[in-house]
């Protein structure tokens, strides 16, 4: 069992940055693809980022691509996200998700846990 929770998300004005903070509890070492995804209101839950915790490969939404970086501590019990160049469009709730066993990757969603969430408000 892997328990996350997410932190570090507010309210910024376009351009500004945010670091997300997703904790891992439980078994944490079982974890090899961690993501971070975003829904907002209205809007399906789209993939961000992921990272496979093993080799530290990510990969990026290419809406995010050059502005968001994803990535863990050594001890593998922390993931983040580095939000710059923040947009209005990148308003929504994000969430942490882990997987382990096969990674689903980005372009789905079938991670088997999940944080709760922590909002992002941007404003132009």
């Amino acid at each position: 069992q892997v328990q996350l929770v997410e932190s570090g998300g507010g309210s910024v004005q376009a351009g500004g940055s945010l670091r997300l903070s997703c904790a891992v509890s439980g078994d944490t070492l079982s974890s090899n693809c961690m993501g971070w995804y975003r829904q907002a209101p209205g809007k399906e839950r789209e993939g961000v980022a992921i990272i496979h915790t093993y080799d530290g490969r990510t990969f990026y939404a290419d809406s995010v691509k050059g502005r968001f970086t994803i990535s863990q501590n050594n001890a593998k019990n922390m993931v983040f996200l580095q939000m710059n160049s923040l947009k209005p469009e990148d308003t929504a709730m994000y969430s942490c998700a882990a997987a382990t066993g096969p990674c689903p990757g980005l372009m789905r969603s079938d991670y088997p846990y999940w944080g709760q969430g922590t909002q992002v408000t941007v404003s132009s």
